[in-house]
């Protein structure tokens, strides 16, 4: 393999989109484990009660919320540099 190629900039994209899906991927399972921890406090049956989705659909919302909150504080500390 040509040792530029390691440097080009469509081989630096593709890895910047495979490590956004792998935190993302590493994200959904923090999220899942978390809040099926937090809401499902027996065993589950055919569905959920509705106290168990809300708390779950409340869980999700307030881990993407302060995911993006985080995400743009980095993203301010690198334009800052």
């Amino acid at each position: 393999m040509d040792p530029s190629a390691l440097n080009s900039p469509e081989l630096q994209n593709f890895l910047n989109q495979e490590k956004q899906k792998a935190m993302l991927n590493e994200m959904v399972a923090k999220l899942t484990s978390l809040c099926w921890d937090k809401c499902i406090t027996s065993t589950p049956g055919s569905k959920f009660s509705s106290s168990e989705a809300s708390c779950l659909s409340n869980c999700a919302q307030r881990y993407m919320d302060m995911s993006m909150i985080i995400m743009k504080r980095f993203q301010s500390m690198d334009s800052m540099q």
